[in-house]
C-alpha cells in the first residue's frame, strides 16, 4: 500500500460518515423518513413508536460507518484494518450494484418514491466510483505483484 493519503477513498469515507443524517430519522421521526423518501410506512411505524424503522436504520448506519473506516483504511489515514482489499473491493461491488439495480428493488419496496430511488441510486453510484477509483489508485493491480 502506498503512504500518501488517497483522495477518492477519503472522499467515500466522508460520504459514508455522512450516514450520521440518518440518525436524524431515529430522533426526529416520521417526518425525517418521509423526507428521506423512506415510505409512510416506515414514516407511520415510526410515529408509532415500533422499534422496526429504529433497528433497520441503526444496521444502516452501522454498516456504512465500518465502510467509512475501511475507506479510511485503505486511504492510508488510520491503521490498517484486516482484509482490507477484499472489503473495499467488496464495498464497491454493492454499492455499484445497488446504484445500478434500483429497478429491479423497486417493486420489494413499493412505499418507496421515484425521488427516494433516484437520489439514493445516484448516490450509491457516485460513492461506488469514488471506492473504485481509490482502490484502483490505491492497488493498481488487484491481484498482482503490487497487490
Amino acid at each position: 500500500m502506498r503512504s500518501a493519503s488517497n483522495k477518492y477513498l477519503l472522499a467515500a469515507a466522508l460520504c459514508c460518515f455522512a450516514a450520521l443524517a440518518h440518525l436524524g430519522c431515529i430522533v426526529f421521526g416520521g417526518d425525517w423518513y418521509r423526507f428521506f423518501g423512506a415510505g409512510e410506512q416506515m414514516a407511520r411505524m415510526a410515529e408509532q413508536g415500533l422499534w422496526y424503522p429504529t433497528i433497520v436504520t441503526s444496521v444502516i448506519v452501522m454498516v456504512l460507518l465500518v465502510w467509512a473506516l475501511y475507506g479510511l483504511s485503505g486511504a492510508g489515514a488510520i491503521k490498517r484494518l484486516p482484509l482490507t482489499k477484499l472489503a473495499l473491493i467488496l464495498i464497491t461491488g454493492i454499492f455499484l450494484l445497488r446504484g445500478v439495480s434500483f429497478v429491479g428493488l423497486m417493486p420489494m419496496f413499493p412505499e418507496n418514491s421515484l425521488t427516494f430511488w433516484l437520489i439514493s441510486s445516484g448516490i450509491c453510484l457516485f460513492i461506488g466510483g469514488l471506492f473504485a477509483l481509490g482502490s484502483w489508485q490505491q492497488w493498481p493491480v488487484l491481484g498482482g505483484k503490487n497487490a
